[in-house]
């Protein structure tokens, strides 16, 4: 049994807020297909929460619901209403004036808000996220939405212009790319997937989204108001194992766009099946392995809160944690003395409990999977260093601290991704820089010291291996309007409000030779409303 600090509390327990409780399992049997919500009667897959309950002392999977298995018929007629929707881009939705466009998005976010109580509760017990991160999740949502919805205005203002060059007078703007197929990550199953939806939906294109295997049923809340807020086909939904539901999708050759949030390994056996890798599109969010590097002129306080929350918010299941520490000879007992102490302090528990921050993992067989790692370290000279480190109790595992980690142990190259923190010491700092250098990964990184000019000599080549130099500060995401991104197997890419609106989009452009025939043509266009891509409107 693990201490009493991260002792999980039996299912019994009186304590649960009742706006916490689940009730009855939720047992989705519909689906989104072509504007209809469509009844299931086939096969389902049950959901076991990672929280157990205890029945007669026995650790036992609380089942909270179920979902569609669909089959590639199902797939296949999704994927045939979206592309009817799109139409080869004559479709209703493709050819909607932006104005209009934006109209139906904003709809869909008020009707969302209206899930936002039960969605968060799924969120807590379909993958165990501490109720305040479930919370913020969902506004953030929210706030993406409005984001977006207020670049595409500042792009459609710069695009509403007319240039003339060399006798040639264009516009310039944005064109749809067609289906798009919206593959989201379990630890952020409502957030990472409408970071992609959003963007391609606003811009034109149409959808089928595949929700991932943990963190499907918080999705079903929204089928009405997806239905309700956009034509018949635009967004579509499939569910079930992805043999049988997205392989036939990129077989077809019909996919457009792969929006994937997931691992590498994921990404290149899905798009390799697509007959025509160069007509797809991918925008991609991968896996990571970002260091922190902390220097002996670091401010030890700063360093160790910044590391603690970088590596184990949420048990480390994101993909810009801190997965490896780098951390100085010269202050590495006192560093290590503060870091222990810190995880130390972190509380276990279960989602809905005050300030938790470690719950239980909600992927099968994760536990085992840590444990490997840590046993491996272990094997190779590494030890754990804080108290209760590797102990597991059922689908919860305690905060892990290994150190000395290096070469040739797992840790040191894997990513883990979960709540294990692998120390390494170093004396040249071309110790970890080589690391990044050699690293299959470039996301981010996190550089902890006070000498302008030592972090300068760090940052001019770092920014040539990752996407984001932190300084004091852990790796993350947000703000939403900067750019996220990787280089090597971190992403393919670039995601933001504005970026990612780019990224579903193609630059198109109406030309004409500077004479009186064609600016009367073009005249007549615009005073008379014609075209709604030939356009000087001005969205307020």
């Amino acid at each position: 049994m693990l201490t009493q600090r991260f002792a999980v509390p039996s299912l019994s327990d009186a304590s649960i807020p009742e706006a916490c409780r689940l009730g009855a399992p939720v047992e989705q049997r519909q689906y989104l297909c072509n504007g209809v919500i469509r009844e299931w009667s086939g096969p389902f897959q049950d959901v076991f929460s990672p929280i157990g309950k205890v029945i007669d002392g026995t650790h036992q999977p609380l089942r909270i619901g179920s979902y569609p298995l669909l089959t590639e018929k199902e797939a296949l007629q999704a994927l045939d209403a979206a592309g009817a929707a799109y139409d080869n881009g004559r479709g209703e939705w493709p050819t909607m004036s932006v104005e209009e466009r934006i109209r139906r998005v904003e709809a869909f976010g008020y009707r969302m808000q209206e899930q936002r109580e039960v969605i968060v509760r799924l969120l807590m017990w379909e993958i165990g996220k501490p109720a305040a991160e479930a919370e913020a999740e969902f506004d953030r949502t929210v706030d993406y939405i409005s984001d977006t919805i207020a670049a595409l205005k500042d792009l459609d203002h710069v695009s509403s212009r007319f240039i003339i060059e060399q006798g040639v007078i264009a516009q310039i703007r944005r064109a749809p790319l067609g289906v798009v197929l919206c593959m989201g990550p379990f630890n952020y199953p409502l957030n990472e997937t409408f970071a992609t939806l959003i963007p391609a939906l606003i811009m034109g294109n149409t959808a089928i989204v595949k929700a991932p295997k943990l963190g499907v049923l918080l999705h079903e809340p929204l089928l009405e108001a997806f239905r309700d807020c956009f034509p018949a086909g635009v967004v579509n939904t499939v569910y079930g194992d992805g043999q049988q539901v997205i392989s036939p999708l990129l077989l077809s050759g019909r996919l457009n766009v792969l929006a994937f949030i997931g691992s590498s390994r994921v990404a290149d056996q899905i798009r390799r099946q697509h007959p025509k890798s160069h007509r797809l599109r991918c925008v991609l969010g991968l896996e990571a392995k970002n260091a922190a590097v902390v220097l002996p002129d670091a401010d030890l306080e700063l360093a160790v809160r910044e590391c603690c929350n970088g590596a184990l918010a949420f048990n480390g299941q994101r993909c810009t944690a801190l997965k490896i520490l780098f951390v100085h000879e010269e202050i590495l007992d006192t560093f290590l003395a503060k870091f222990c102490a810190a995880v130390g302090r972190l509380k276990g528990g279960l989602p809905w409990e005050a300030g938790v921050q470690i719950t239980p993992l909600p992927e099968p067989g994760k536990t085992d999977y840590l444990t490997g790692l840590i046993n491996d370290a272990i094997a190779k000279g590494a030890r754990i260093i804080n108290d209760d480190g590797g102990r597991v109790e059922n689908t919860f595992m305690a905060p892990t601290v290994m150190y000395p980690v290096g070469p040739g142990m797992r840790l040191y190259v894997e990513e883990q991704f979960g709540p294990v923190v692998p120390i390494v010491p170093f004396s040249d700092i071309e110790e970890p820089m080589n690391y990044v250098l050699e690293s299959d990964y470039g996301q981010q990184i996190s550089l902890f010291g006070s000498d302008p000019d030592v972090l300068a000599e760090l940052i001019d080549p770092l920014v040539n291996q990752v996407c984001r130099v932190n300084i004091n500060s852990k790796c993350q995401r947000g703000p939403d309007a900067f750019p996220f991104t990787g280089r090597k197997d971190s992403a393919e890419g670039t995601l933001s409000v504005s970026d990612a609106l780019l990224a579903f989009t193609i630059r198109t452009l109406v030309a004409a030779k500077e004479n009186d025939t064609n600016r009367k043509i073009i005249k007549a266009i615009l005073q008379e409303r014609k075209s709604r891509f030939l356009s000087t409107d001005f969205i307020l």
